[in-house]
């Protein structure tokens, strides 16, 4: 009787592959939103001679980064900054192996915004980058002390597995309008390597970038042993 049916056998390696893939494009596509929406605020103000003005823009980060997080936090975290992925991998909540092929996903996303940008806007120079108002050290300084406190909002805020995405995307969607709210105008206030990179190579506008590298991933690793100091038993 059960002679002619046919048994398929699922490959638990074709499965994990294709998981894979989903998550990819999901940090991906997150990305990609997050810096044409949030960049793409700040190239279509200066062409408009500041009809979003600044909390306009500080506003538009912090919708999309809420927005992609409901969109693609039960896919891949949606984590779309590699200092978020690189700290959560300290921190032991995120598994080591996937971390290169997350922030290449995050780059390829990123770059693609910032190129289709470039493509839309061809004239304008800088591309939404992100360039210290005063000293470096001043801006390392300051996108430390964000990341660490966006880190910090990250952690707690999804702590709790109730699989809900609301109150994570609404807490972190917050803190990174709030931060770009008061910190926009001196530091650019990143939290974000790939945000300020992505225009950078557009733009070919390398100066003062290693700030926006250093600063957010020390900032998310500091927040991460923090987290955990405070959350031990």
């Amino acid at each position: 009787m059960l002679k002619n049916q046919k048994i398929h056998a699922v490959n638990p390696d074709a499965a994990q592959i294709n998981n894979m893939r989903k998550r990819l494009t999901g940090e991906f596509l997150g990305t990609f939103g997050l810096v044409f929406c949030g960049t793409g605020a700040i190239i279509i103000n200066q062409e408009t001679g500041g009809v979003i003005t600044h909390v306009g823009i500080a506003i538009t980060f912090g919708l999309i980064v809420m927005a992609m997080i409901l969109s693609f936090g039960h896919i891949s975290g949606a984590h779309i900054n590699p200092s978020v992925t690189i700290a959560l991998t300290v921190s032991r909540r995120f598994n080591r192996k996937n971390i290169l092929p997350y922030i290449v996903a995050q780059l390829g996303g990123g770059c693609l915004a910032s190129f289709i940008l470039h493509m839309l806007f061809p004239k304008n120079e800088f591309l939404g980058a992100t360039f210290p108002r005063g000293s470096d050290i001043q801006s390392l300084v300051l996108e430390f002390v964000l990341t660490f406190l966006l880190m910090l909002v990250i952690l707690s805020s999804t702590q709790k597995k109730d699989h809900s995405l609301l109150g994570p995307a609404l807490a972190i969607g917050g803190t990174v309008g709030l931060e770009a709210m008061f910190a926009g105008p001196i530091c650019g206030a990143s939290m974000n390597p790939v945000r300020s990179f992505s225009p950078a190579l557009m733009g070919n506008h390398f100066q003062s970038l290693w700030v926006y590298i250093v600063g957010p991933i020390l900032g998310a690793l500091a927040a991460s042993f923090v987290f955990v100091l405070l959350n031990e038993e």
